[in-house]
């Protein structure tokens, strides 16, 4: 545990000295940003790229110049420094930064003051004490006793007779140069720093009356750099940069789009431009409105699947989805970063009510979604084998024919017969609907494909018509009545 945890601290310098030599070129006046005209372009893999120009005196001969306000995070070996008439010598980048933590662990070995305050009198006292560890605590020497310091109600100070060398207040990047021309020109550093990352958001209030839903998109910025960032143009990149990893299936995509979106493209990346320059605060959550439609067209889907020769011990709960589509016409008109979407509804007193929430990956243009929001509190479906019997070929399957060849002819033909056992099997669904309208269930049954063997299956009777999605799943929509209940029955043949 850190020393501070252990006790209150509080800093006090009876001397400062400087942190390090003067840098040749005065940055800022005290408690200003050095950071110039600032553009940062922010990645979904919490990786952003950083560009700052500033105005610099840089004189001639070789220089060292300092370059505060950069990320904490900085990956040191993406930099680039572009000056002209001057070349890059050495940089350095110092992160130790100046903490109450930082400065009990510099001051090991040192001495420093101690000031106690009587709470009942307001009386000070001083002692001088050595600082012999910080780990897990402070532990100090007063004379010629050991005093471990905590937190025991009385306020204790801490004076430091001066600031330990490289310490920063804060991160600053040095960088050597050495200059054919001397005077005031654009200097520019560029940098790859993790910590800077964004998400989307969709707020989604879903009409199910009229069949829309008002969709609003705000993208959540979030710093985590140690640093903030002033004024800064700001660009979001939406896409998924290569780092190694996988890629998993998409439950929310029905069916992927094939329209363009009228944002910039990057490669296979989009960009989103904040409209006006932001200042993204160090530790802050920031959100930037960039989606606004009203009255998409979208309905609510109600879907549960059945296991092949699966019977329910009871009912089970269909699940609950809301489906829209990202087209140009008669959609949201845009491609979709990826995001959590939240959906709400309004209540008989008209107030928006949180229904349910599911998260979309990048979704292009023209795309159809179905977005679960929960279980069905009124919808329920049981599957069961009703009946299952085996049936017996009209004749044998033949199965193998091979002839032997020997020195180039057909010395004899040989053929296997084997019997072919069938199954006819009747598969029941039960349906209940406690709302007070029909409902349509999306029923998917799956287990049809078993390899290359039994895939001749047939469906010989089906209560409703059947779409044959792949050659495992079969999807039935089923109309359930209002406070009703509804039996629909399947046959298949099938060689399993």
């Amino acid at each position: 545990m850190s020393a501070h945890r252990h006790f209150r601290l509080k800093l006090a310098a009876a001397s400062l000295l400087a942190l390090a030599a003067a840098p040749v070129v005065a940055q800022q006046a005290e408690g200003e940003s050095a950071q110039g005209d600032l553009s940062v372009t922010i990645y979904q893999n919490g990786q952003a790229l950083v560009q700052d120009v500033r105005q610099l005196d840089i004189p001639r001969g070789r220089t060292r110049i300092e370059f505060p306000d950069v990320s904490a995070q900085i990956r040191p070996a993406t930099l680039s420094f572009n000056a002209a008439g001057t070349a890059i010598v050495e940089q350095n980048f110092d992160f130790d930064l100046l903490t109450p933590q930082a400065m009990m662990e510099k001051a090991v070995g040192q001495t420093v003051t101690l000031i106690r305050t009587n709470p009942a009198t307001g009386a000070e006292t001083r002692e001088r004490a050595e600082v012999l560890s910080t780990v897990g605590g402070v532990v100090v020497r007063i004379g010629d006793r050991i005093e471990v310091l905590r937190d025991d109600g009385l306020p204790v100070r801490v004076v430091f007779d001066r600031v330990p060398p490289n310490l920063r207040a804060r991160p600053t990047l040095s960088v050597t140069l050495d200059s054919t021309q001397g005077g005031v020109r654009p200097a520019s550093i560029r940098y790859l720093t993790p910590g800077l990352g964004w998400t989307a958001d969709y707020v989604a209030l879903f009409d199910e009356v009229r069949g829309t839903v008002d969709m609003q998109g705000w993208v959540t910025l979030t710093n985590n750099t140690g640093t903030t960032f002033h004024a800064a143009d700001t660009l979001l990149v939406a896409g998924n940069p290569s780092r190694g990893s996988y890629t998993p299936s998409r439950s929310d995509l029905v069916r992927p789009g094939t329209e363009t979106s009228d944002r910039e493209r990057l490669g296979d990346y989009y960009l989103y431009p904040l409209a006006e320059r932001t200042t993204i605060a160090n530790a802050q959550t920031k959100q930037v409105s960039f989606l606004d439609v009203q009255a998409v067209p979208a309905r609510r889907v109600y879907s549960i699947g059945a296991g092949w020769l699966a019977s329910d011990s009871d009912f089970r709960p269909a699940s609950s989805a809301i489906s829209f589509n990202s087209s140009r016409e008669g959609g949201l008109g845009d491609a979709l970063p990826a995001g959590t979407v939240r959906f709400y509804q309004r209540d008989a007193q008209g107030n928006p009510q949180f229904i349910g929430e599911n998260g979309i990956g990048h979704t292009p243009m023209g795309s159809t979604l179905s977005l679960r929001t929960g279980d069905a509190f009124d919808v329920f479906m049981r599957a069961e084998v009703e009946s299952r019997d085996r049936i017996t070929a009209a004749d044998y399957e033949r199965s193998a024919r091979y002839r032997v060849i020997q020195d180039g002819e057909v010395v004899r033909e040989v053929q296997v017969d084997r019997a072919v056992e069938y199954y006819r099997t009747t598969m029941r669904y039960t349906f209940t609907n406690a709302k007070p309208e029909p409902v349509t269930v999306e029923l998917t049954q799956s287990g049809l494909d078993r390899y290359w063997w039994g895939r001749d299956f047939r469906v010989v009777s089906e209560d409703v018509p059947g779409e044959q999605l792949n050659a495992d799943n079969r999807l039935y929509r089923v109309e359930v009545p209002a406070n009703g209940e509804r039996v629909v029955r399947v046959t298949y043949e099938t060689r399993y």
